[in-house]
């Protein structure tokens, strides 16, 4: 075959562009096709491709695009000019010769449904039994941190403002201290009242505890609003918030890398919930009321108000639409049966005199930013 000078001469509108794969310099280039592909620039010696060594390279519409295996791993040439193209593309016989057969095709197929299927076994029992021994292994100061930076959202979403009449607060230290004590809590447990009409109670990392004042409006005794710190306290003692962050954390980074997004997006859309308002797993939940009915129980008193005060709100009020951090894990009947089974006979003192209890209800009288 005898040689034949092609492409389009330098300056042209489709100029024939050459990148030698060495460096990023664009070449406008002239071709000869002989006995191999001759990539030729002015005044330099010509570069030849052997046509069995040319592949088809991805490249934008219009634009035939190559490859060489026998060149550097970066060098392109790219053909605009149809005519050109189809010329070259006759002579190129394995130019598509790298394209996935179906064979590899139902390879890559095969081995990325077993990296999702890992993934997903990852997220259902490794990460959950890595948050269960790495929880009680955080430093304090650690988890107050991330309890402080908690605080801030929570206020955020609840406000500022809390509750800081002084008969009322002196009766909720009275009782939270008494239900610390019992617990085996350190005295770095903190707790508080924010004056806002949801009924809820919920516990962040680093001992802090925060019930809302919709809950103790709803509180009908001391013994009821208790038992719902004492649950509480339970989600403290067991780290089950701690637990959840980094079970959420894991999960959220590897559903990430199983939807090609590892900044994480997707990953909060599946499995992110924030520390405020987060729920527990059902052992979580079983585990914070049997802690509940244990300390009750310690102090003589009876678990079973704070049934009746958790069914009063999810039970009567949740069909109609109340959203409460209460709701996200629901009392159900077996849950109220089990408490009403602990009840006993009260064989210690009372928690609050009726003027302390009274204090207490009123302890957003006043406040403070």
């Amino acid at each position: 075959m005898s040689d034949v000078s092609t492409g389009v001469p330098p300056g042209s509108s489709k100029p024939t562009i050459f990148f030698d794969g060495v460096s990023s310099r664009r070449r406008q280039v002239m071709l000869t096709l002989g006995d191999a592909l001759e990539i030729a620039e002015d005044g330099e010696a010509p570069v030849r491709w052997a046509y069995a060594d040319i592949r088809r390279a991805d490249g934008p519409a219009g634009v035939l695009r190559l490859a060489c295996t026998s060149a550097p791993p970066l060098a392109r040439l790219e053909i605009r000019d149809a005519a050109v193209a189809a010329d070259v593309t006759a002579r190129c016989l394995h130019l598509d010769k790298h394209q996935a057969t179906r064979r590899g095709t139902a390879k890559i197929v095969g081995w990325s449904v077993a990296a999702a299927v890992s993934i997903v076994c990852v997220v259902l029992f490794g990460v959950p039994l890595a948050a269960d021994r790495l929880a009680p292994l955080v430093p304090k100061p650690v988890e107050r941190r991330i309890g402080d930076a908690a605080e801030v959202q929570m206020k955020t979403i609840f406000g500022r403002r809390v509750c800081e009449d002084p008969a009322g607060k002196a009766a909720f230290t009275k009782l939270v201290n008494r239900l610390r004590d019992a617990s085996g809590l350190d005295d770095t447990m903190t707790a508080g009242v924010l004056p806002t009409s949801v009924p809820n109670a919920f516990a962040l990392p680093g001992g802090k505890v925060f019930v809302l004042k919709g809950l103790l409006d709803k509180a009908e005794s001391p013994d009821e609003l208790a038992g719902i710190l004492a649950h509480e306290l339970g989600h403290l003692k067991h780290y089950d918030n701690m637990r959840g962050l980094i079970y959420n954390g894991g999960t959220s980074f590897l559903i990430g890398l199983l939807f090609g997004d590892v900044t994480g997006s997707s990953a909060v859309i599946f499995a992110s919930r924030s520390l405020v308002e987060a729920s527990y797993s059902r052992e979580a939940e079983t585990g914070a009321d049997t802690f509940a009915i244990e300390i009750m129980h310690k102090l003589g008193r009876s678990p079973k108000p704070a049934a009746e005060l958790m069914f009063r709100i999810t039970g009567k009020e949740g069909g109609s639409g109340l959203t409460t951090i209460l709701a996200s894990h629901p009392l159900t009947e077996d849950r109220l049966a089990r408490m009403t089974k602990e009840d006993r006979p009260a064989s210690g003192p009372p928690l609050l005199t009726d003027r302390e209890w009274q204090a207490l209800k009123g302890i957003c009288v006043s406040g403070k930013v």
